[in-house]
């Protein structure tokens, strides 16, 4: 058995990650609004950073749960979601704004509404 109060914990700051996200790339309608100016840098380098935390974070409720938790979600690709941190982490000059955009606008709330659902089980 594993810690539910960290692992709760620990799916809180996800969440929170993941809202700021969506928050930050709401005004972002295209790839080249992260390219084309100074603050649309700042806000790709923002979410990349926070995308860090989120791969990061869940990797480690993976480990805390032996493997156990995130195969109860099959909805979402963690090995993508963790993979992606990875990326960005190691190969951070080959980021490609256009993948980032995706992944906001496709995959940021599938996965908040999945997180938030996993807090709520485990309560």
């Amino acid at each position: 058995m594993f810690d539910r109060d960290l692992v709760v914990a620990i799916l809180t700051q996800i969440d929170e990650a993941l809202e700021k996200i969506l928050t930050r790339a709401m005004r972002i309608r295209s790839a080249d609004d992260f390219t084309d100016s100074p603050s649309g840098m700042e806000t790709l380098d923002s979410i990349c950073m926070l995308f860090i935390a989120v791969g990061e974070a869940s990797k480690n409720v993976d480990k805390i749960t032996n493997g156990k938790l995130l195969l109860r979600y099959p909805e979402i690709d963690w090995t993508g979601t963790i993979g992606f941190r990875d990326i960005i982490a190691h190969h951070y000059f080959d980021v490609d704004a256009q993948q980032v955009f995706w992944i906001c606008a496709h995959e940021v709330g599938p996965l908040s509404a999945t997180i938030k659902n996993m807090i709520k089980e485990l309560r």
